[in-house]
C-alpha cells in the first residue's frame, strides 16, 4: 500500500484550499470571464418573465435603398460576435465600416453597402409568454461619408 508523504498531504490540502478559497470568492465578486473561478451567469441567472426579450440584428443599406440584412454567410461574422462587441460599436460606430467591408468582401457582386446599423428588436414579454408586440431600436450606425 502506497501512502502519501507529510508533504504530499499538505501540498495536496493546500491546493484544495486554494481552489476553495478562488471558487468562493468567484462566485461572490466574480463575472463571466473569471470562469471556472467566477460564475457563468448565462447559466445561472433567469430573465425577467415580465421583461422585453432582446434579439438583435444587424443590417445594412446598400447604393440602391434597399435594406440588406446582414449575416455569416454573406459577411462571415457571427451574429454572436457582434453582440460581444456591441458595446465598442455603440461607442464608436465608424466601426461598423468593417462590417460593410467583410460584406464586400463575402458578397462579390453585391450594391455596396452605404449605411449599417445594429437593431435591436425588443420583443414584448408578460408571464414569460410573448405579447405578439414588439419595438425596434437602432442602437448604432454607419454611414458612409
Amino acid at each position: 500500500m502506497n501512502e502519501l508523504s507529510v508533504r504530499g498531504r499538505s501540498i495536496r490540502v493546500a491546493a484544495t484550499v486554494i481552489c476553495g478559497v478562488l471558487l468562493l470568492g468567484g462566485t461572490l465578486f466574480g463575472v463571466d470571464d473569471d470562469f471556472p473561478f467566477g460564475p457563468f451567469r448565462m447559466y445561472s441567472t433567469a430573465p425577467d418573465p415580465n421583461g422585453d426579450a432582446k434579439d438583435t440584428r444587424v443590417e445594412g443599406t446598400d447604393v440602391q435603398g434597399r435594406t440588406v440584412q446582414i449575416t455569416e454567410g454573406n459577411s462571415g461574422i457571427r451574429r454572436a460576435e457582434i453582440e460581444g462587441q456591441e458595446k465598442a460599436y455603440v461607442a464608436t460606430p465608424a466601426r461598423l465600416s468593417e462590417v460593410a467591408a467583410a460584406y464586400a468582401e463575402h458578397s462579390p457582386g453585391a450594391e455596396p453597402l452605404k449605411s449599417v446599423r445594429i437593431v435591436v428588436r425588443w420583443v414584448g414579454i408578460k408571464h414569460a409568454r410573448p405579447t405578439g408586440t414588439s419595438r425596434d431600436e437602432v442602437i448604432a450606425e454607419w454611414t458612409r461619408p
